[in-house]
């Protein structure tokens, strides 16, 4: 699954709407529209705060892995190859 995908599914999966994850990153709703569309790319810093958002690790928003690990990611998160 890619990142983009990922997010989406977070923020839906988590009842929020685009104008409030925009509030979080301090963007307006069309700025985190674009994000989520890939025409703008998430800056490291929104990242995070998506990580700390949902309560997942950076590696699980960034589709390098399938395990949902909490933020920050613990030892016992495995990264797949």
């Amino acid at each position: 699954m890619d990142y983009l995908t990922r997010v989406r599914n977070l923020r839906n999966d988590s009842g929020y709407s685009q104008e409030y994850v925009g509030n979080v990153l301090h963007v307006s709703q069309r700025t985190y529209a674009d994000y989520e569309l890939g025409n703008i790319k998430f800056p490291l810093d929104a990242m995070i705060r998506l990580a700390k958002l949902y309560n997942v690790d950076m590696n699980y928003i960034c589709g390098i892995t399938e395990v949902r690990c909490e933020y920050p990611c613990n030892n016992a998160c495995r990264v797949s190859k």
